[in-house]
């Protein structure tokens, strides 16, 4: 059974910094990308990020370009979200999402993390 387990939300003031991370574990599992999704209060879940095994990255939200980073470690099957100048609209349950092609705004993933709160104040 593959789990994703994410780590690292929590409350932050506008401006701030949060790094998001996502361990996937279970059976030999190594997906070919992994990526976050993000779902505000009263908003659909939406395609944030994703990379895939060897290091090709989508962005799909234009809120976040230039300030969310993605990066990968193959040999921890861990994935990473580095989130800087946040914003109150950033403020949303984070899910880390793994599949078997690379994430765009339309996949739906393999597998889904539980989510993870992260509450951007102003």
């Amino acid at each position: 059974q593959v789990q994703l387990v994410e780590s690292g939300g929590g409350l932050v003031q506008a401006g701030g910094s949060l790094r998001l991370s996502c361990e996937v574990s279970g059976r030999t599992f190594s997906p070919y990308a992994l990526g976050w999704f993000r779902q505000g209060p009263g908003k659909e879940r939406e395609f944030v990020i994703a990379i895939t095994r060897n290091g090709v990255t989508t962005v799909d939200a234009d809120s976040v370009k230039g300030r969310f980073t993605i990066s990968r470690d193959n040999a921890k099957n861990t994935v990473y979200l580095q989130m800087n100048s946040l914003k109150p609209e950033d403020t949303a349950v984070y899910y880390c999402a793994a599949g078997n092609t690379m994430m765009v705004r339309t996949t739906t993933p393999n597998y889904w993390g539980q989510g993870t709160q992260v509450t951007v104040s102003s």
